[in-house]
């Protein structure tokens, strides 16, 4: 299987130099910028190509490593030439295979492959992708052989539908993107209570990046502490309180819905790791406040 780029962006380079360094024969990059295609070919030891049908010549498995909204674009210009019997993958965590809906009447097998794992330098990343899980969804005639393709060269590939696609993103988000949300509201806290802004960030810093390490090592289960998991109403009531009181704290409603909700949810994971507490006033104090108007 000999594997071209359309794209020499970060995700581009990555998947390249990774493939390239673990036994899989690379032709080379087209991009809309020369330049770009020609530093990747040089990064990875493959070739810069001017066109995308003199790559598609050379390839049978062609990665579309472009931004998702360039997608249908670079799909458009590349479904009239000669993809018969071509593998065609994108990289997009949130579109599935479905953005390529006329390939398979035109002969060829289309796929979404996604790396879950923040692609951030695309000099350096490429060491990395061995710990992320890729998904794999798209056609079934040769879907089985792209997984095999990917596992030989040591990732780990997960199985998915189109249909989930769009969910799967969604919890990749949440734990990404979201967790700086949770992380702004913390420092928030921190500023009422006489931080600076930029010492607050800094301050939690050690407490986040452990708490994260901790529950991606050994699951929230295991991970979790707290005053919830040790079943200590006493602190959640105090804090309800201190967020009531403050006249420093932006946006009370929301921070209070937050601290609700998730503490809610982390009743549940607190009670699978401890069958034997009970947490009925954790949950009431919970409840008290929801229906106070507290959250809606």
């Amino acid at each position: 299987m000999k594997i071209g780029f359309i794209g020499a962006g970060k995700v581009g380079f990555s998947l390249g130099r990774y493939f390239a360094d673990h036994g899989a024969d690379v032709a080379g990059y087209y991009s809309r910028t020369p330049e770009s295609a020609k530093e990747a070919a040089d990064f990875t030891n493959t070739k810069k190509y001017d066109t995308i049908a003199e790559l598609l010549r050379d390839s049978d498995t062609l990665f579309l490593t472009v931004p998702d909204g360039r997608i249908g674009e670079v799909w458009d210009c590349m479904k009239n030439l000669d993809i018969k019997n071509k593998n065609i993958c994108h990289c997009s965590g949130s579109i599935s295979s479905a953005t390529f809906f006329d390939g398979e009447e035109r002969g060829a097998c289309v796929y979404s492959v996604h790396p879950l794992y923040a692609i951030s330098d695309k000099y350096e990343s490429w060491r990395e992708l061995d710990k992320a899980y890729f998904t794999l969804e798209g056609s079934p005639e040769r879907r089985e052989e792209m997984a095999k393709l990917l596992r030989r060269m040591g990732l780990k590939v997960m199985l998915t539908t189109p249909e989930n696609k769009t969910l799967y993103h969604c919890g990749a988000v949440v734990v990404s993107n979201l967790a700086a949300g949770l992380y702004a509201l913390g420092a928030d806290i921190l500023e009422a209570c006489g931080f600076q802004k930029e010492d607050a960030q800094k301050a939690l810093a050690p407490l986040f990046q452990g708490n994260a390490i901790a529950v991606a090592q050994r699951g929230p289960v295991e991970a979790l502490t707290g005053p919830v998991e040790r079943g200590d109403v006493s602190t959640m009531e105090k804090h309800i309180a201190a967020i009531k009181d403050s006249s420093a704290l932006k946006d009370k409603e929301r921070l209070m819905e937050v601290y609700l909700r998730l503490s809610e949810r982390l009743v549940d994971i607190a009670a699978e790791k401890h069958p034997e507490r009970n947490y009925k006033k954790i949950t009431e104090v919970i409840e008290h406040e929801k229906h106070s108007g507290n959250i809606s």
